[in-house]
């Protein structure tokens, strides 16, 4: 059987989703996947990014990271997002790359797609969960198949107990509170596994 392709698209403004997409990205390589990590395209205007040096530096020291493309969906047996919460929703970095898929969705090349996703708020309730499921309700407008961690490994537990997806809270230092290392990996790995059945199953 071919490799898994797992595509792991993130939206982050000062790193701590950056940091969780390479976390999955380790564990996805080890688990066997072909592994693209991919950040959505910035929005916000220069003044928003230079009024705080973390997201400053952040992106500047992300320049080398490609964007997500249309042709990176396709690719995909499954699919990985990263990305903070926006006052309880998705980013609009998020959304606007979601929301020009029309194309692929319309030629059915988004259905059948593994999904999962993570998330980060700067306090433990700040609406992780609500976002999580904003992004997992266009997932099943596009036919895909979600693969949330749920309660399937004690590491769920140890980083916080969020079933929807890995969660993280961000410090005042920019730092994680929690530690959701192996939560982020085990993750991606339950992702390529379910994968593996699909694509095996398909052929």
């Amino acid at each position: 059987m071919d490799k898994v392709k797992l595509a792991i698209i993130y939206y982050s403004s000062t790193g701590t989703n950056y940091q969780m997409a390479k976390w999955a990205e380790e564990a996805a390589k080890e688990a066997g996947a072909e592994v693209r990590v991919l950040k959505v395209k910035e929005l916000a205007p220069p003044q928003a990014i230079d009024s705080n040096p973390a997201w400053r530096k952040h992106y500047d020291e992300t320049q080398d990271v490609p964007e997500a493309t249309s042709q990176d969906l396709e690719w995909a047996d499954a699919l990985i997002f990263s990305m903070p919460t926006r006052f309880g929703v998705m980013p609009s970095q998020m959304k606007q790359f979601l929301d020009i898929q029309g194309g692929l969705w319309a030629q059915g090349k988004l259905a059948n797609k593994v999904v999962s996703a993570m998330s980060s708020a700067s306090n433990p309730h700040g609406g992780q969960e609500k976002t999580l499921q904003s992004l997992y309700t266009v997932m099943m407008h596009w036919g895909t198949i979600i693969v949330p961690p749920g309660y399937t490994d004690d590491s769920v537990f140890a980083a916080g107990g969020n079933p929807y997806g890995t969660s993280v809270t961000q410090g005042e230092d920019g730092k994680m509170v929690e530690d959701v290392e192996n939560a982020v990996k085990y993750q991606a790995r339950r992702t390529v596994t379910v994968a593996g059945w699909l694509k095996k199953g398909r052929e």
